[in-house]
């Protein structure tokens, strides 16, 4: 019988546990359980007293210098005080460990727990909280660089689109309506442009899926998986894009979206150029993350389709449709 290798994998939720167990020297009772597998691998370990969750970075997702950068950022932000999910050190003081596989050499992180609950209706003091601690975060990092993916044009629009092609014909109506908003977006960001007190280190993915909300006020981010440098309005626009389809009444959008920038702007005042750019900032990532989806089809394939592709980039036309209709008003 031939034996062939594999490209991904699941690890063992039991060898797993042991080895977390040993090398960060918790106690025997803690158990370890898969949360999700996804473009990386969650679990959590715990026991009735205290909880942990684990990533293990799929095998070339990220490298070694890159977990590093994401792992001083998250440190950084906590010692400002900053509620995130850090990273624990094992017993000699390593944050990272890397670990044989089937299909190659994974690193794996252990995280504090973010305590709380995840809210996707959120009530007008959360999106408050949201803004002021996105703003926050946004402070610490102005001017600062990490050593990672510099957000641009390139990387969020035309690599996107390059990443596509592989899967979908550039004769489709939606692959043309991605490449006319591709050009219409970066044209924006060329007209209007940032300054450096603008840009630094953006997450490029809060939204209620990765943060956790205890009491609507405390409010726990996580997942920084993508974080990189870039002008702070993406991580805005991004937030605003995520509460726009998730609140189907637009008044009631509106109001929660005002009260979100509140909170940013009670911490980091936005200039005009930014409030112009937030629809297209918005957009800009949702394609991005389309490409993404296609540079990691091995995760994406249960739903990346002709017309999961039609659906995605419809919504994002509404979405800069709205923004142009309110222009015209």
């Amino acid at each position: 019988m031939k034996s062939f290798p594999v490209t991904a994998s699941t690890l063992s939720e039991k060898e797993l546990g042991e080895f977390i167990i040993e090398t960060y020297g918790l106690q025997e009772d803690y158990e370890c359980k898969l949360f999700r597998t996804g473009i990386n691998h969650t679990y959590f370990i715990s026991n009735t007293a205290s909880k942990y969750a684990v990533r293990v970075y799929c095998h070339n997702w990220r490298t070694r210098a890159e977990i590093e950068a994401e792992l001083k950022l998250l440190n950084l932000l906590k010692d400002h005080n900053i509620s995130v999910s850090y990273p624990i050190s094992d017993k000699n003081g390593n944050y990272i460990q890397k670990i044989s596989a089937p299909e190659g050499s994974r690193y794996l992180t252990l995280f504090s727990f973010a305590e709380g609950r995840k809210v996707r209706f959120m009530n007008h003091e959360t999106c408050f909280t949201i803004g002021k601690l996105m703003a926050k975060m946004h402070n610490i990092t102005t001017h600062e660089k990490i050593d990672r993916v510099q957000y641009t044009n390139e990387v969020l629009l035309e690599k996107s689109y390059n990443y596509l092609k592989p899967f979908f014909s550039e004769d489709l109506e939606s692959m043309k309506l991605f490449k006319r908003m591709r050009e219409t977006i970066s044209g924006k960001f060329d007209k209007y442009s940032l300054t450096e007190s603008q840009k630094g280190i953006v997450h490029l993915d809060i939204w209620y899926d990765n943060f956790s909300v205890l009491n609507d006020t405390k409010i726990t981010v996580f997942d920084f998986d993508n974080c990189g440098n870039g002008p702070f309005i993406l991580d805005i626009g991004y937030f605003c894009k995520q509460l726009f389809f998730i609140e189907s009444d637009k008044n009631e959008y509106e109001l929660k979206k005002s009260s979100f920038l509140n909170g940013y702007q009670s911490e980091r005042k936005l200039s005009e150029n930014e409030h112009a750019l937030l629809p297209e900032a918005g957009a800009s990532i949702f394609l991005f993350y389309l490409g993404m989806q296609a540079q990691r089809f091995d995760w994406s394939n249960i739903f990346l389709s002709e017309n999961y592709l039609d659906m995605f980039v419809g919504r994002i036309k509404s979405w800069l449709d709205y923004y142009e209709a309110k222009i015209k008003m």
